[in-house]
């Protein structure tokens, strides 16, 4: 028997299944008007397609919840538009391709742990580790006497994207990056 879960509920990140799609609640917002019942207002973000709807139930309205499978892997290399990830534990490989990917692995070198979303054994999504060290393959030298602070330089980084960094950063530092913004944290 599945979970049902209450719209009463809902809470950003919980996954429902509705009207045969599965979907990620990304907002919700309980509303009591002056007259008449209250509902919540939802955005619901399709896990396959990455199409957000918004829909209104009612408090009592139950939905039922989707089993969401995470689990670590390691991204082993990728070959053309196919990229290979392998389970640590068991040893299983699983190969997806670009469309699925995306630009997910854009900070992600080769060995790294990345989660893997599936639903009912589809793969929907991947979560890079939050924050990754990457050594400067690129940029250009910082000036001498150029003190303007927070300045920023682009450089690259061994995984082949852009990002920018502060003036003092060399090619060959390993920095510390975050991968929801792509945004420089330290030197690592």
């Amino acid at each position: 028997m599945a979970d049902m879960i209450s719209a009463g509920d809902f809470r950003n990140g919980i996954t429902i299944e509705y009207e045969n799609q599965v979907y990620q609640i990304i907002e919700f917002q309980h509303v009591k008007p002056g007259k008449g019942a209250a509902f919540v207002r939802t955005k619901l973000k399709n896990i396959v397609n990455g199409g957000v709807v918004e829909k209104t139930f009612r408090p009592t309205e139950k939905c039922e919840a989707a089993r969401i499978d995470r689990k670590d892997m390691q991204y082993l290399y990728n070959d053309g538009d196919t990229y290979y990830f392998m389970d640590t534990e068991t040893f299983d490989q699983i190969a997806l391709n670009e469309e699925k990917v995306g630009d997910t692995l854009k900070f992600v070198k080769e060995n790294e742990m990345v989660k893997i979303c599936s639903y009912k054994g589809d793969v929907f999504a991947l979560e890079p580790p939050l924050f990754v060290e990457l050594e400067i393959t690129d940029t250009e030298p910082g000036f001498k006497g150029d003190t303007a602070t927070g300045a920023n330089k682009p450089a690259t980084v061994e995984t082949g994207a852009q990002v920018y960094v502060p003036l003092f950063v060399e090619i060959g530092d390993k920095i510390k990056i975050d991968t929801r913004t792509g945004e420089y944290l330290s030197r690592a």
